[in-house]
């Protein structure tokens, strides 16, 4: 039996999570790494999130690197 392979699908649009302890200093390394993408000319969308310190989180950097400048949150996994 033969198989059929489907192409392979350019994909120009992902998300690069980051999770770090308070006070590391990850925020400026973060920052780096998204300005790094949009001096390449890429439009990216950064945020960090911030959960709740009390219950000791790490705090979430999130950047969306796609061709088209989109900036919402990516939906699916």
């Amino acid at each position: 039996m033969k198989q059929t392979v489907a192409p392979i699908e350019r994909v120009n649009d992902f998300v690069v999570k980051f999770a770090n302890v308070n006070g590391s200093g990850s925020a400026s390394a973060n920052l780096l790494f998204a300005k790094s993408i949009l001096r390449m000319g890429i439009p990216v969308a950064p945020r960090n999130i911030f959960p709740s310190n009390i219950q000791g989180l790490p705090t979430w950097f999130e950047v969306r690197v796609n061709e088209n400048g989109w900036r919402g949150r990516r939906g699916g996994v």
